[in-house]
This record gives C-alpha cells, sequence and structure tokens, in this order.
C-alpha cells in the first residue's frame, strides 16, 4: 500500500480558514507563511471548500486573489494546490500542449502513470475549462509513434486487474521481435501491448520477456529505440513496475540533472501529496541515499522551500 503526505485535517472549519487567508492577503504584506500553513495541512476536497466559504465571504475567488499577491514559484505551488486532481492534470497537460514549446516530459509524466478512471476525469475536466478535446490537441501537438502511443494511453482503455498467464509469452515474444525489426508495424504492436494490457499481465509479460532475450525490456527498450517513444515506454513499463519509483526517479532527474526543474518538482509533489508521496520519499532515500527533503531544502529557499517541505511532509527528515 502507497503511502500519502497529505490527509484531511481533524475539526476542519471552512469558514475560520477562509477568514485566516483573507486576513492574510488583504493584509499590507501578503502573509505568506499563513497561506502555507492552511493550504499544505488541508486536502484537497478540504481547500475547495474553504474556496467556497471564501467566495460567500468576500465575494471573491480565492485563485485569483492568490495569483494576485504571490509570484513565481510560490505562486505555481499555491494556486496548483486549489485545482481539483482532475482539473490539476488537465491545467498542466494544457500548458505542456499549447506553451510556446510542447513540454514532452510532462506530457509522459501524466499519461503514462494515471488510471483510466483519472484518464476519464481528466479528459472531462480538459473540456470544461478549455473547452478543447485532449486527444485532438495531442493529434495536432505531437508526431510519429509518440502520438500513437499518447493517443492509445488518452483513451483510458488498458484492461484493470485481469491476467492471463497463458498469453504472456506470446506478449513477450511479439515485444522481443518489435525490439529487433524496429518497423512501423512492430512499433504500433509494442504501444498496443503497452497502453491496454493490464499491470498484472505486464508483470507476468516482462517476466517472460527477460527468460526470452535474457535482457530487461527496460534495457532492450533503450537500445532499439530512441527519443520521446522511448522515454514514453520506458515510463510505462517502470510504472507498471512501481509507480513511487518512477517518481522518485523523475524527481531525482528534474533535481540533478535539470538543475532543479521547478515545473517538475511542483507538478510531482502536488499531483501525488494524496496519493503516494510519502512512499515516494522512501523510495527516493532508498535509492539515491540523500533524502527528498534535503534536496529540495538544498536546492529551493524562502517560503518557495517551505510549501515544498510542507508538501513533502517535512518533519521526519531522514524519511
Amino acid at each position: 500500500t502507497f503511502c500519502s503526505t497529505i490527509f484531511p485535517a481533524p475539526n476542519f472549519n471552512p469558514v475560520m480558514d477562509a477568514q485566516l487567508l483573507g486576513g492574510a492577503l488583504q493584509g499590507i504584506s501578503c502573509e505568506k507563511d499563513v497561506l502555507i500553513e492552511i493550504l499544505t495541512q488541508r486536502c484537497n476536497s478540504q481547500r475547495l471548500m474553504i474556496a467556497e466559504a471564501y467566495r460567500d465571504m468576500y465575494g471573491r475567488d480565492l485563485i485569483t486573489d492568490l495569483k494576485e499577491n504571490l509570484s513565481h514559484h510560490l505562486k505555481e505551488v499555491m494556486v496548483g494546490l486549489m485545482y481539483p486532481p482532475a482539473s490539476y492534470d488537465a491545467h498542466e497537460l494544457w500548458h505542456a500542449l499549447k506553451g510556446v514549446d510542447t513540454e514532452e516530459k510532462c506530457l509522459i509524466d501524466i499519461l503514462a502513470s494515471r488510471t483510466n478512471m483519472e484518464i476519464f476525469q481528466m479528459k472531462e475536466a480538459y473540456l470544461m475549462q478549455y473547452n478543447n478535446d485532449l486527444q485532438q490537441d495531442i493529434d495536432s501537438e505531437t508526431s510519429g509513434h509518440f502520438r500513437d502511443t499518447l493517443m492509445n494511453l488518452a483513451q483510458g482503455t488498458r484492461m484493470e486487474g485481469y491476467a492471463d498467464p497463458s498469453t504472456a509469452a506470446q506478449d513477450a515474444m511479439i515485444l522481443w521481435e518489435a525490439c529487433q525489426r524496429k518497423t512501423g508495424e512492430h512499433k504500433n504492436m509494442l504501444q498496443m501491448i503497452l497502453c491496454n494490457k493490464s499491470y498484472q499481465q505486464l508483470w507476468m509479460v516482462f517476466q517472460e520477456f527477460q527468460s526470452i532475450s535474457g535482457q530487461d525490456i527496460v534495457d532492450a527498450i533503450n537500445e532499439c529505440y530512441d527519443g520521446y517513444f522511448q522515454e514514453l515506454l520506458v515510463a510505462i513499463v517502470l510504472c507498471v513496475r512501481d509507480k513511487p519509483s518512477y517518481f522518485a526517479y523523475r524527481l531525482h532527474n528534474a533535481i540533478h540533472d535539470f538543475g532543479f526543474h521547478n515545473k517538475t518538482v511542483i507538478r510531482i509533489l502536488i499531483a501525488r501529496s494524496e496519493i503516494d508521496q510519502m512512499t515516494i520519499r522512501q523510495r527516493y532515500k532508498e535509492r539515491y541515499g540523500k533524502s527528498l527533503f534535503h534536496d529540495i531544502k538544498h536546492f529551493a529557499s524562502g517560503h518557495y522551500e517551505s510549501a515544498l517541505l510542507a508538501i513533502c511532509a517535512g518533519d521526519a527528515e531522514d524519511y
């Protein structure tokens, strides 16, 4: 079982929280500590109730007020916390697709890791928020087999809970052949298996692949393919094996290889805070020796650092 870092606050009083936030935002200088203290210590559904109470009390939109009073990365964190999970995914995908440059890594992070239900809800949110169809936008903003794979994932048609041991070896053979032959047709079969078979099934397929080829499926993909297509396939495999490990790897990568890529760090911490963020921290520490808490402290500063550490759940520093 995976463990989160943000839980519903006990003795929750949305009216009192709204009042405190109002005071913090209306003051001469914005009291950022108060904003962080409240919004990182309430779960998402509680934050939505606070926003409702805030609107009733002040006749204003809390997100708009946060945007007006905050800047840079702290603003991204606090505003991000105010979106329901599906809306936050939709928001991130929209900016990844419609920004100056398409942010492929963001598309990979989200679409390779979400469940059918999460994908269904994010598509609904995307349509509501941007009056656009997510699949059409993916179709027009990406290309090649990378696009085909994203389109397949965005259908949210992965089988769930089903596994058939008798076909695992057959699927593994198809994957192995696809890595040898690399034709368009083979790439297509490769992504069809990785996007549509259940996690339980793929777990067996990857074991069979190892016995047939003597090679780990990730190594085989890395050897045979390149570019974003290869990154997306590997992301799917890693998510099948262990999602918290995948996100630990992505966080480490964003922090160390990209000089603290703020957008990625913020997105993962917020999106996973109520799902598996504590487990991500454990995997991070096991795999990289240093805690995520330590690395965030080292690279971020000020109120931005405090907000990230609060979402990361900062007490047990060695976790």
